[in-house]
């Protein structure tokens, strides 16, 4: 007898979400089962906005941002109320199985209904790449590039009227879009909150490109620090270096996702239905070392080796901004 298998989006948009959804789609009914879709994440879950999927509905999914799903937020799914709505109807539509997309949050939400019996599994979607259990997260890549052209754009304008710039680049508590894109752009300084930065430091190194002959300064900023024109007000009470501040914001989250997104969203998304149908739930879907891996969502979420892990790729990336910016 077929099953039925959901899958729904939850959280933050990222780029790849979609991909990650044909997948899933494609490979339930490659096995010879039924695919439904849930929109509007845990809230439409506990609504019951379920509806079936063909393979059609997911043409040329790939190529295209945002989540088709859509997502909303819903903080009653933290209660058992909304817990117990959403089995309800699950139970009503007749569903065996589900797959959720997102960040923490939507770990929490799967993990709960897990809890309760119901066999659910976790993808790691978010452009923060802030999720044990993985190296990365669907969405990052492109949310990088994405951070990078236009950090590439803010240098011209910044050497072609020698001014500092000081670019806020999102990431939530995590320093990773701002690293990559930071090295990836050759910017002066980047400042993530995984490591304290002294102001004075970053003064003394634009003082000193100054007076070897270098007139612009491109710093990017983690949103998890701080608002960029509070870092701004701090350089301004050490001089006049001519800032302008700018925040990239939310076109982090949008776009066709890059080509490494597409991969991961499509091995992670058929990794998930393949998890499920082996019996597995509670555990969230990975890449470690370039290999697809699953880990009980739990543990994934207390686990401390890989913020450890995490942080000293951050130092080792962090130092290698340092002692490559130095203008000489």
């Amino acid at each position: 007898m077929a099953k039925k298998i959901a899958v729904l989006t939850s959280g933050g948009d990222a780029p790849g979400m979609n991909a990650a959804i044909r997948a899933i789609v494609r490979k339930i009914i490659f096995d010879g089962n039924e695919a439904y879709g849930v929109r509007y994440g845990f809230r439409g879950l506990a609504d019951g906005d379920i509806f079936q999927m063909t393979a059609a509905d997911v043409s040329t999914l790939s190529s295209r941002g945002g989540t088709i799903l859509f997502t909303a937020r819903y903080p009653e799914f933290a209660e058992e109320e909304g817990q117990l709505k959403a089995l309800e109807q699950l139970k009503r539509h007749e569903i065996d199985g589900l797959v959720v997309i997102g960040g923490d949050g939507s770990y929490q939400g799967a993990l709960a209904l897990s809890r309760r019996g119901f066999p659910t599994v976790g993808i790691p979607g978010t452009i923060d790449n802030d999720i044990p259990g993985t190296d990365f997260t669907i969405g990052f890549d492109t949310a990088c590039n994405t951070a990078l052209e236009a950090l590439d754009k803010l240098r011209d304008t910044a050497k072609s009227h020698m001014r500092t710039f000081v670019v806020e680049v999102m990431g939530r508590h995590a320093g990773d879009i701002a690293l990559w894109s930071g090295i990836g752009c050759g910017a002066d300084q980047v400042i993530i909150p995984e490591i304290n930065f002294d102001i004075q430091e970053v003064v003394d190194q634009i003082n000193q490109g100054r007076e070897k002959g270098k007139k612009h300064t491109l710093i990017v900023l983690a949103e998890g620090v701080m608002p960029g024109y509070k870092f701004a007000d701090l350089l301004d009470e050490y001089g006049n270096y001519h800032i302008r501040t700018t925040v990239l914001g939310h076109v982090q989250r949008g776009g066709s996702p890059s080509a490494k997104d597409r991969m991961l969203a499509t091995s992670l998304g058929h990794a998930a239905v393949e998890a499920l149908a082996k019996g597995q739930s509670g555990v969230c879907m990975g890449i470690v070392d370039n290999k697809i891996v699953y880990t009980d969502i739990e543990n994934a979420l207390e686990k401390k080796d890989d913020r450890q892990k995490r942080n000293t790729l951050n130092k080792y990336l962090y130092d290698l901004n340092q002692e490559t910016s130095v203008w000489s």
